[in-house]
């Protein structure tokens, strides 16, 4: 069982690593073709993989930690490393996104006609290399994988649009086109980093990743009638999947250490549904004064 497990997590790093690899490497590749033929629309997609490559690497990072035990001083382990990957990714897509359209836009009134055979061989080893990377990733089970395979799906459909731009540029001089496409693609792009980047900020926060379920965790615990209140009831998320909850329950009368053990494991029962990472749960007897009161 335990080789099958190092196997599986094996397997699942190499699949990683391997598509971070291959795209970064493409990446630079795109970068130097889009300059070598001219097309603003090359380097946004440039720019996309390249938030792309960021996102797999911290993916991979991350997956190579995941079997590493909390320590003392990372006492919740290392799941908030996808929160810093992704706000690193932000501020990267941010910055590329507004060079592209410093780049793009001035050419809607003077536009330059790109390579366009160099553009059309680009676009055809993009599609095939995006594409085999996501037959590669969707071999894997894992919902970072998923994650992943999903933004190379992307890249695919963003190079089929560049492929079909090229061939029409082939047969009509519409060198504005190119321009259009790359501020279309970079409008996406951010539309969907400051989507991500306003999630990833209030995870950040340590804000509660959802107030409804906040509000049904709360209700649930108030359903005891050994319960007479809760405060100090702190819900947040170490990575948007992983939540953690700690709450001070205000006990209607000073129960027995009997009765206190059954109280905690009809708790544990009742928040096992919530799928918790982790709990910290305190009970307070009548007429005690809370330790974090002035907190």
């Amino acid at each position: 069982m335990h080789n099958h497990s190092h196997s599986h997590q094996h397997g699942k790093d190499d699949r990683i690593g391997w598509a971070f690899f291959l795209n970064v490497t493409f990446t630079i590749i795109e970068f130097i073709g889009g300059w070598l033929t001219n097309s603003t629309a090359i380097m946004a997609d440039a720019v996309h993989d390249l938030g792309d490559s960021l996102s797999i690497g911290f993916a991979w990072i991350l997956s190579r930690f995941s079997d590493k035990e909390a320590s003392d001083k990372f006492s919740y382990g290392y799941r908030r490393l996808t929160l810093f990957g992704a706000l690193i990714n932000s501020i990267v897509l941010i910055i590329g996104s507004i060079w592209i359209l410093f780049e793009a836009i001035p050419r809607l009134s003077n536009p330059e006609m790109p390579v366009v055979e160099g553009m059309l061989g680009l676009a055809i080893l993009g599609v095939a290399v995006n594409g085999y990377a996501v037959l590669k990733l969707k071999a894997g089970e894992t919902l970072n994988e998923k994650v992943l395979t999903w933004h190379l799906l992307e890249d695919v459909l963003g190079w089929v649009a560049v492929l079909i731009v090229s061939i029409v540029l082939l047969f009509a001089e519409l060198p504005i086109l190119d321009p259009l496409l790359s501020i279309g693609f970079t409008l996406f792009i951010l539309f969907n980093v400051f989507k991500n980047l306003k999630s990833t900020l209030v995870l950040f926060l340590q804000a509660a990743p959802d107030k409804e379920t906040q509000k049904r965790i709360k209700l649930s615990l108030m359903e005891f009638p050994e319960v007479n209140g809760i405060h100090h009831m702190h819900f947040w998320s170490l990575d948007g999947e992983s939540h953690v909850l700690t709450a001070h329950l205000e006990l209607s009368d000073n129960f027995n250490v009997k009765e206190l053990i059954r109280l905690k494991q009809e708790v544990a029962a009742k928040l096992s549904s919530y799928h918790l990472s982790h709990t910290t749960i305190e009970f307070e007897f009548l007429n005690e004064n809370c330790r974090d009161e002035a907190q």
